[in-house]
């Protein structure tokens, strides 16, 4: 059995559901700090041809709390709005908008406030819309040590999911021991993305954006193809 782990991000980039699509089980921490300078409650779309950030407000906390304690702001009720009206205008001549909007309108007028549960959510929608049927677990409720950290935490939560594989992104080539994996019988890959350029409204190709906006370009026949485009490092 494959297994992923990561952290849950606001319409990730294609590598992100390539990982996903790829492994058998994957695992969303729920139980790890938030960080703001991350991928946690932000991405990037296209809007007149340039990158530009779309977030989620968060209620003002600790720093320190894991993803699951924080909550999004009472102000993205209105806040939504606009940002739904900001992704319309930036998409609506896209040849795939008809398809996605109704389904980021669903996810973004979420009833729930809790950030976790909303990320995950929308991780579901997306994986519901472009067809990847990957079993989501939430980290939390693994019965592993969980004060444990980094690569113990991954070793120890492969062991109580029964994985023969681990599969990480690229950019964690440095984080972690193949021999250390090894010893307790799981093989560890690293995923990295070989993403085409695809067409955006006839500007020069800008990579790494949203999901959002792949899939607003690409028909879903092509999506699924580029599921598959990456190739696994040892």
């Amino acid at each position: 059995m494959k297994l992923g782990i990561m952290q849950p991000y606001f319409f990730p980039y294609l590598g992100y559901f390539q990982l996903l699509n790829y492994v058998d089980e994957f695992v969303l921490y729920d139980n790890i700090q938030f960080t703001k300078k991350g991928w946690i409650h932000r991405n990037r779309i296209l809007m007149n041809g340039a990158p530009v950030y779309v977030s989620l407000p968060l209620k003002k906390d600790s720093d320190y709390l894991d993803v699951v304690r924080r909550e999004i702001a009472e102000s993205f009720v209105q806040e939504r709005e606009k940002m739904l009206r900001r992704i319309a205008a930036s998409y609506r001549a896209a040849p795939q908008f008809s398809a996605v909007f109704p389904m980021l309108e669903d996810c973004l007028r979420s009833s729930t406030s809790n950030l976790f549960v909303f990320l995950r959510e929308c991780i579901r929608a997306v994986c519901s819309f472009i067809g990847i049927e990957t079993r989501l677990v939430t980290s939390s409720t693994i019965p592993v040590d969980h004060t444990l950290r980094a690569q113990d935490k991954v070793i120890a939560i492969c062991g109580a999911q029964g994985a023969s594989g681990y599969i990480n992104p690229i950019g964690g080539v440095g984080l972690y021991s193949a021999d250390a994996f090894a010893r307790q019988g799981v093989e560890l890959q690293f995923l990295e993305p070989q993403i085409r350029p695809y067409a955006q409204g006839g500007i020069e190709f800008v990579p790494n954006l949203s999901m959002i906006d792949v899939m607003m370009w690409v028909p879903p026949d092509e999506l699924r193809e580029r599921l598959q485009e990456f190739r696994l490092v040892a």
